[in-house]
């Protein structure tokens, strides 16, 4: 008997179309008349051609900005791997709701809605801005089996794809991801060693700057996890469900909802990129609907992207998630987009030179 996740996540996937190449092209021709040499303007261009291929508009606006910040608890915290407790994921989500987080400090600057989350939070949450849609509190403890059923890890990614469509629905135009969870780069080391068959010393990082000595057990957490669970590298879903975290598949339900609806997505830093991973091993489709926003200061970031075909916008060392790198790199986007819409040609300009 098909599990009812398998018909719903196919769905999702089925929905998600190549980018339009007849706009790509048109935007790269276009790109050609502007006031400047061919290719002048670097990462721009490129960036404005992908989202030609994502809106199939040469010029396009992309005004409503939605930053989705997933919030879950960990397990695995139970072994010690961060400098921080597990009551900080609640206390930092009620920070976003009351607009005193970095996240809302950069979003306003850029014009973006914060919207939060609650998918796996360990303590029952109030507020009349919250996204109440835990799917349990916190998850299991991944060194000693799997952090969560495969049934509440499809749970997850469909809860992302339903916010997604929830706010293109009220208008949203381009998504950015963000996520609250202590202990949540230890899963996605977890998830990124896995799918790329790297070793965990490769891909464990400091996360919030642990020391020398709790780095080691952190490497060393994260190989009992993979050697206990035994999680299938080419069963995405059973990789989540194995070391993931709630708000790891909700962003990647979110990045697949996203691009279902012809929305990009902007990518923050490493847990969501390691939420990208598993929507591209869902669903290879997706990927060109992703920006990468920025390299962060997490040893194995790089490598995650590259691990994705990604190239990052930004290097700025952050390493504080919560969407703050994808907010930034929002003002990109917007200069991608007044740059085709608002400056002039050759020809208007009467400038000289343009067809040489």
């Amino acid at each position: 008997m098909t599990e009812w996740w398998m018909d719903r996540i196919h769905g999702l996937t089925e929905g998600i179309q190549p980018l339009h190449k007849e706009a790509q092209t048109a935007a790269a021709a276009y790109l050609d008349t502007l006031t400047k040499p061919p290719g002048s303007l670097g990462k721009l261009e490129s960036l404005a051609i992908q989202l030609a291929g994502i809106t199939g508009l040469v010029q396009p606006r992309l005004s409503r900005k939605s930053v989705v910040v997933m919030a879950g608890d960990h397990g695995v915290c139970e072994e010690g791997i961060s400098r921080f407790p597990s009551e900080v994921t609640p206390q930092m989500v009620m920070n976003f709701l009351n607009g005193g987080a970095a996240v809302n400090v950069l979003s306003r600057q850029a014009g973006a809605d914060v919207h939060c989350v609650d998918i796996g939070v360990a303590s029952e949450l109030k507020h009349d801005n919250l996204w109440a849609r835990n799917i349990a509190r916190g998850t299991a403890n991944m060194a000693h089996g799997p952090a969560m059923t495969k049934e509440q890890a499809a749970l997850s990614i469909c809860t992302g794809a339903d916010v997604a469509a929830e706010l293109v629905a009220k208008g949203t135009q381009i998504f950015i991801t963000g996520e609250m969870g202590i202990g949540n780069t230890t899963s996605s080391a977890a998830i990124f060693a896995v799918l790329s068959g790297r070793r965990p010393a490769e891909v464990v990082g400091r996360g919030t700057g642990v020391t020398d000595e709790r780095l080691l057990h952190k490497i060393a957490v994260v190989e009992q996890a993979i050697e206990i669970n035994q999680p299938d590298a080419n069963d995405p879903l059973d990789v989540l469900a194995k070391v993931g975290g709630y708000e790891i598949g909700g962003l990647a339900g979110l990045i697949l909802g996203a691009a279902a609806h012809g929305c990009p997505v902007v990518i923050d830093g490493f847990i969501s990129s390691a939420a990208a991973l598993i929507a591209g091993a869902l669903c290879p489709a997706s990927l060109p609907y992703m920006i990468a926003s920025h390299v962060s200061h997490e040893q194995a970031h790089v490598l995650l992207l590259q691990e994705l075909g990604l190239q990052p916008m930004l290097q700025m060392d952050m390493r504080l998630g919560e969407g703050t790198g994808g907010v930034l790199c929002l003002h990109l986007v917007e200069a991608a987009c007044r740059i085709m819409n608002e400056m002039a040609t050759f020809e208007s300009a009467g400038i000289s030179g343009g067809t040489e």
